[in-house]
């Protein structure tokens, strides 16, 4: 059976299968695996049954299905679901119960989705292995000793397993693509402003963005369609009309202008995701696609400026969790105690580092020599971006340095956030970027991302489109997701 959006949804409507068959195969698959994978944190079986019957039910009576119906998906533990717990894998919020739905899940409902669960992550976002969860990691069903990524590991790693067709994620820096990497999977990160925040629970205002991590490109593209629209309720939304983002998966480069930054490709970047993007340009040439060297000067300043910002928002948006109106509450002789007490004990190491460096970016006498020349720099790095798209219609560049490393690799904080280098660019800018499988290297897979202009979705889905169309060996089902 083929394990995609598309395809599922043909044998739907021609009923060689029902959405409660396809649901409970998911389910008693997922519960088969989960043990060795963790992708999730809980589950929904039960609702998620109620909802495959009434998509069901109107198909028997004949009924016009959206795409998504009836298909299992999973939801990433930092997006509200009301009723159900949204953990964002920290202490802090182990036992709260949203008391609404994120638009996302609004937009979601009305397509008859179906959820079997919300699915593990680095604690708040920040991380880049789910080794950060306090619930404990979620492991790459590739190889169960190498990391799955993250922040939106779980996510990746539910679609990688085969315990979900898809899922959504968020991306900051890089959560929903790296992982997309590591896992061999496509992982989008849309326009900021593209998807509505409303009920994502914050880390970075100005740089988190809901998106689709899905088995191929035609899926992605089918998520989007869902979820992307103006949010009244997100003062950062985008207005604009109505678009298909399906209408771009041609296969057909003939006449694109594909740049090469250059900064992309420089120390650290393995020798095997050199090798592989390198096969992907020629490709490209011989697809009738143009070439163009370019270059964004500032992108070797993206972790530096990065690493100010987005500590700098976090340190505002968790202010909120004091254990006094909801979430995890500490005893304490007193109500500074208390609260002490409770961001001592429900933030976990990496949480507490990040919002200490924001406090420290944000103090009188640093505001101006971090916090402040990193949003110059920001803006200087956007225009680099957009001078290089003067030139070219999508950029190319690696989605990570190389595979999936194994757990404990990184000891040193600092390393680790280098390893962001290829994402966090694309965040700053507010860019839509799109990470899709471009080979293998010991067993493990390897990604390539295309970023486009802004609201460029379309042309980073065509291009990304025709090379997954050229090259469905890359396109392959992890050991765990065989069914």
């Amino acid at each position: 059976m083929s394990y995609t959006i598309h395809e599922l949804h043909e044998k739907l409507i021609n009923k060689e299968i029902s959405s409660v068959e396809l649901t409970k195969q998911f389910i008693a698959h997922r519960d088969k695996v989960e043990a060795d994978v963790h992708a999730f944190l809980s589950t929904t079986d039960e609702e998620a049954l109620k909802q495959a019957a009434a998509v069901d039910a109107k198909i028997a009576a004949g009924e016009e299905i959206s795409m998504l119906a009836g298909i299992p998906g999973a939801i990433k533990d930092n997006i509200c679901v009301k009723g159900q717990k949204c953990t964002a894998a920290s202490k802090m919020l182990e036992d709260w119960v949203s008391p609404y739905n994120a638009t996302v899940i609004e937009r979601l409902m009305a397509e008859d989705y179906v959820s079997i669960g919300k699915t593990n992550m680095d604690e708040f976002a920040m991380g880049s292995s789910t080794e950060n969860s306090f619930f404990g990691p979620s492991k790459n069903p590739w190889n169960v000793d190498y990391v799955p990524g993250g922040s939106s590991g779980g996510s990746a790693a539910a679609v990688a397993a085969g315990e979900a067709v898809w899922t959504l994620g968020s991306d900051t820096g890089g959560s929903i693509r790296q992982p997309a990497s590591f896992c061999g999977l496509v992982g989008l990160k849309p326009t900021y402003g593209l998807v509505s925040r409303y009920g994502l629970i914050a880390f970075a205002s100005s740089l988190d963005q809901i998106g689709p991590i899905t088995k191929d490109v035609t899926d992605a593209a089918i998520v989007l369609n869902s979820i992307a629209g103006h949010d009244e309720r997100d003062s950062t939304s985008i207005p604009q009309e109505k678009v298909d983002y399906c209408d771009a998966l041609v296969d057909d480069v003939k006449g694109m202008k594909i740049g090469i930054p250059k900064e992309f490709f420089g120390e650290g970047i393995k020798a095997e995701t050199r090798s592989a993007i390198d096969k992907a340009i020629e490709f490209y040439k011989k697809a009738g696609a143009e070439i163009i060297p370019v270059s964004i000067p500032h992108v070797k300043s993206g972790v530096s400026i990065y690493y100010i910002i987005a500590p700098a928002e976090a340190s505002s948006n968790l202010a909120r969790y004091d254990g006094v109106s909801y979430g995890f509450r500490a005893d304490g002789d007193n109500i500074v105690d208390m609260y002490i007490n409770t961001r001592n004990q429900g933030f976990g190491m990496e949480v507490k580092r990040r919002i200490m460096l924001g406090n420290y970016v944000l103090s009188a006498g640093y505001y101006d020599a971090y916090y402040k020349k990193a949003l110059k720099v920001r803006r200087l790095l956007k225009e680099a971006f957009d001078k290089a798209y003067e030139q070219c219609d999508v950029l190319l560049a690696p989605s990570a340095s190389g595979t999936a490393f194994k757990f404990g690799a990184f000891t040193d904080p600092l390393a680790l956030y280098m390893e962001d280098i290829c994402t966090v660019p694309v965040n700053l800018a507010g860019l839509p970027s799109i990470s899709i499988p471009v080979g293998f290297h010991d067993g493990l897979p390897l990604g390539m991302q295309i970023i486009g202009p802004t609201l460029g979705e379309k042309k980073i889905l065509r291009a990304a489109y025709a090379f997954e169309q050229n090259h469905p060996e890359f396109t392959k089902t992890a050991p765990k997701g065989e069914m």
